[in-house]
């Protein structure tokens, strides 16, 4: 077995593995523990009790962290000559239509969330090959096809993410840096909870939240309480 560094001895004397704290406590821990030289990323997973093979146990969603993700996420809005002024007030990153498809066809996808108009998906179709795989596509149930256009480019840039359950019922979602304070970090955690508790799928019976995990990159998970969701 692999000697542990000085540095991971420190972190395992600080993570109490047999105890599950409550969401305030990770997030304080999760801060403590951290220990890279760059500021990382702190994540949630979040283990739910449905199949989502089966269409009415799918859960996805939208939430808008109250503290932000920390992230600067670039913003592409591809839309109509009328729209381009809206679109880079609201702050939008890049702006333009033909131009950027023709981009993206080659290959080029440096954004992080594309937003952009009912009348402009029929021209997004063809790059689903290009855009499906990395996320990036487009959708209504998540604001990003729409007419308000700076509605949606300004809700990303405050902090807006979308989720999905993942094959194995698993939703993993990033809730800022471990440079918050832990009090931020715990509102944007408390959030996205509340959020999946309200999308519980009629179809899942039993208890809907089985485990929830944070953890910060390269840092090992602190798990969580999962009595306070469960409940509700």
């Amino acid at each position: 077995m692999a000697k542990l560094t000085k540095k991971q001895k420190e972190v395992q004397a600080k993570l109490d593995g047999s105890k599950l704290y409550s969401v305030a406590e990770a997030s304080a821990l999760v801060k403590e523990i951290s220990n890279v030289n760059f500021d990382p990323s702190v994540d949630l997973a979040v283990r739910l009790n449905v199949d989502p093979r089966k269409a009415n146990q799918m859960v996805r969603g939208v939430v808008t962290l109250p503290h932000g993700t920390g992230k600067d996420v670039k913003v592409l809005a591809l839309v109509t000559p009328d729209k381009e002024q809206e679109a880079k007030d609201a702050g939008a990153d890049f702006v333009g239509l033909d131009e950027y498809l023709d981009k993206i066809k080659g290959g080029w996808t440096d954004v992080d969330v594309i937003v952009t108009m009912p009348s402009v998906m029929g021209k997004l179709g063809p790059l689903g090959r290009v855009l499906g795989p990395r996320g990036l596509m487009p959708n209504p149930k998540t604001g990003t096809v729409t007419m308000d256009v700076a509605k949606a480019v300004s809700d990303v840039k405050a902090g807006k993410i979308d989720f999905k359950v993942d094959k194995t019922g698993i939703v993993h979602a990033a809730i800022g840096k471990a440079s918050f304070d832990a009090e931020k970090l715990a509102g944007n955690a408390r959030e996205l909870l509340t959020t999946l508790v309200k999308l519980k799928p009629q179809a899942s019976k039993g208890v809907y939240i089985k485990s929830i995990h944070m953890s910060s990159t390269m840092s090992p998970s602190v798990e969580i309480d999962t009595k306070r969701f469960t409940e509700q």
